[in-house]
């Protein structure tokens, strides 16, 4: 297991909540599912956690077909934006990462400054072309979530490292080298980790 001292840049202090913050998958993690898994931590307290993947996008699925499958009228605004595999809960669910100039009154949950997290019908129509707002938003199926401690006991286990969002990291299409983009925002090297962790 490779260490990462309490109190480092990458580790959370005691008791500390990661609300918009990003968790980095170790190598080794021991679940394909967060295999190289950047994750959005949308909501963190004492009795429960969740968040959305950012860097694992459908291969065989559009934003205007999800939206078609859904009955929203209208064409995607960027239709060729890929759909991302959230996580392994509640997949059928449509969950959008968006910049923080739109809002749904009762449902937006801000995450962090400048990102907002919404799970309705109506960010979902303002994905389609006419509307301007949100200025960035993605797409997420389903998303992760962790039950009372389970979070804290796996960054305890060295499972995750954490990290600052980066709004411009979230949102930008090339999904394929946030893991090591993540990293290197915070200092770290591949390479300069061990293949061992905690199990997730």
């Amino acid at each position: 297991m490779s260490s990462s001292p309490d109190q480092s840049p990458t580790g959370p202090d005691e008791g500390e909540f990661l609300n918009g913050k990003l968790l980095i998958a170790m190598p080794g993690i021991g679940d394909p599912r967060f295999e190289r898994a950047v994750i959005l931590v949308c909501l963190h307290a004492p009795e429960q956690a969740m968040g959305v993947r950012i860097n694992a996008p459908h291969e065989d699925m559009t934003l205007d077909a999800i939206l078609d499958k859904l009955g929203i009228e209208g064409r995607a605004r960027n239709a060729r934006q890929a759909v991302l595999k959230g996580g392994p809960v509640e997949r059928d669910r449509g969950y959008v990462i968006h910049s923080d100039d739109y809002e749904v009154d009762g449902s937006t949950l801000q995450v962090a400054e400048g990102l907002c997290l919404t799970a309705t019908r109506d960010i979902l129509e303002t994905l389609t072309e006419g509307h301007e707002l949100p200025r960035r938003a993605v797409l997420a199926l389903g998303y992760a979530g962790w039950g009372a401690g389970q979070l804290e006991l796996e960054l305890r286990e060295n499972v995750w490292l954490t990290a600052p969002a980066d709004p411009d990291l979230i949102f930008d299409p090339d999904h394929e080298t946030k893991w090591d983009r993540a990293l290197a925002r915070i200092g770290v090297h591949p390479a300069m980790l061990s293949g061992e962790a905690g199990r997730a």
